[in-house]
């Protein structure tokens, strides 16, 4: 006869494996969605403990809110605890970090209910105050920031996203796309003709102030190509001697400016009139209101000046 003695479970044992069976299966969907890196996007206090935690991360921590950066009230920079304060008073739209260049980012679609401790700073700004290794972050933060609100889904099958484990970038589930952020080269270029420079007033953007000649490059051509293009298109002039000046991220949204300067060299003005309000050639003593410091509009301009 078997030894094996039958197991009695009586009333006092369900609480236990009740518990034990809503454990075991809260820990199997947990890490699931863990493996995923669908908990990421979860806003709850419990799941910061698991994630890349805004308050333990020991990453530098920035947080923006559309074109602009959450500093403190006497314009330093956040510190880690700050963002349990913001994490109490604003609802948070994302946040990411990124080891290569030690940032973490929380991402903030309003400011309502921003304490008086802190204050709102146009990163466009920061720009000019700044120094470079310090730009660099913020625009760092704001083009990442706002190419993972605009890229959610896979652009050739449609499926959600996931995040890559180890790069800065997304990939699909269902067809292995993998897509990086994206980056949208553009030129400006100061034009110069006998000690003068060429400024343009703009019908869309900027409308009280003169700024170089600039332009998105198209398809598969070259950055000389798109400035005797954009020129040509926008001013009915032809140019010279293009040569390469400079660059900056211009992070709103997406934006690397190329800039340039070339020589006048044929042509008169003839406005692009659905672009260009207003274009003249101006020395230093007659030139109009131009973009503020910051910017390589202002850097190509006052270096010819």
């Amino acid at each position: 006869m078997s030894n094996i003695q039958p197991t009695f479970i009586g009333p006092s044992t369900y609480p236990c494996r009740i518990f034990s069976l809503i454990f075991h299966d809260f820990c199997i969907l947990f890490f699931y969605f863990l493996l995923l890196g669908k908990i990421s996007s979860i806003n709850h206090p419990f799941i910061k403990m698991f994630t890349n935690n805004p308050i333990n991360s020991q990453c530098r921590p920035i947080a923006i809110c559309g074109r602009d950066a959450i500093l403190r009230s006497d314009g330093s920079p956040l510190t880690p605890s700050d963002f349990d304060a913001l994490l109490a008073s604003l609802s948070v739209d994302d946040h990411f970090e990124e080891k290569e260049t030690n940032i973490h980012v929380l991402s903030f679609k309003t400011a309502d209910g921003l304490s008086s401790d802190y204050l709102l700073t146009p990163i466009r700004q920061l720009f000019a105050d700044l120094p470079d290794d310090e730009v660099l972050l913020y625009a760092r933060a704001r083009a990442i920031a706002t190419w993972r609100a605009n890229t959610r889904f896979c652009g050739r099958c449609g499926s959600p996203l996931n995040e890559h484990p180890e790069l800065s970038a997304r990939l699909c589930p269902a067809c292995s796309n993998l897509i990086f952020p994206r980056i949208e080269p553009c030129i400006i270029v100061a034009v110069r003709k006998n000690g003068k420079i060429l400024l343009a007033r703009h019908v869309q953007r900027n409308q009280d102030i003169y700024a170089c000649i600039a332009g998105f490059m198209e398809a598969g051509e070259s950055a000389e190509h798109a400035v005797q293009r954009e020129i040509f298109e926008e001013v009915g002039i032809k140019v010279k001697n293009i040569r390469y000046f400079g660059s900056q991220s211009w992070p709103f949204p997406a934006q690397l400016m190329l800039g340039f300067t070339a020589d006048y060299d044929s042509g008169d003005i003839n406005l692009q009139k659905d672009e260009i309000s207003d274009a003249q050639w101006f020395d230093p003593d007659s030139c109009q209101a131009s973009p503020r410091p910051g910017s390589i509009a202002y850097r190509l301009i006052h270096s010819h000046f």
